[in-house]
């Protein structure tokens, strides 16, 4: 079984997921974790998110490991923001969480067509010796949080408008380590926010 292959147990009411690779040794508390989603769960989300912005102009979201913080291409805007997370390493199956996940959104619209990119910056495994970068799996809810967050964004940077509101947080791991930046995709780039 592949680490992309997860099981699912009912736990509570709700629908949990439990990696296949789950042990008591490198997992002692056996705490319920969302349903991860994705790449098209967070394109649908979008969509119903994006439905409030003015009527007419088309929007999608595409995913784009190019782009980078603090250099958005001219004409486009940009939104920056930690999340929390999850990762798996695809060699030991080792789990960690993380609340220092960096996402970049760079967004446009262009006669009626919007285009926002968007980029997980991945950790890697401190156990293996140059392990591969992993992506983020990022709860439902932090999702939705992340893309509220990110059309109120638009409509202040591509339409103009003035909300007066701040940034909805994110719902936090339960982190028992601090953040690593030599296993951190940004940090290594210099380009970690650490906030």
């Amino acid at each position: 079984m592949s680490h992309f292959d997860k099981l699912f147990v009912y736990c509570t009411d709700q629908l949990c997921e439990l990696h296949p690779s789950f042990s008591p040794v490198l997992y002692p508390l056996w705490a319920p974790r969302t349903l991860m989603m994705a790449q098209p769960e967070w394109t649908s989300i979008f969509q119903m998110k994006a439905n409030i912005l003015k009527q007419g102009d088309s929007w999608h979201l595409q995913f784009d490991e190019s782009i980078v913080p603090n250099s958005p291409n001219l004409g486009w805007e940009e939104y920056i923001r930690n999340t929390g997370a999850w990762f798996d390493c695809s060699w030991c199956k080792r789990g960690w969480p993380s609340n220092k996940v960096m996402v970049v959104f760079h967004m446009r619209l262009v006669d009626r067509q919007g285009v926002v990119k968007v980029r997980r910056f991945r950790q890697n495994c401190k156990k293996c010796d140059k392990a591969p970068m992993e992506t983020p799996s990022i709860s439902t809810e932090n999702i939705d949080i992340l893309l509220e967050n990110l059309v109120e964004k638009i409509r202040m940077k591509c339409y103009h408008e003035d909300l007066g509101r701040g940034n909805r947080p994110f719902i936090s791991q339960d982190v028992k380590s601090p953040h690593e930046p030599a296993h951190c995709e940004a940090c290594i780039q210099g380009i970690c926010t650490r906030s």
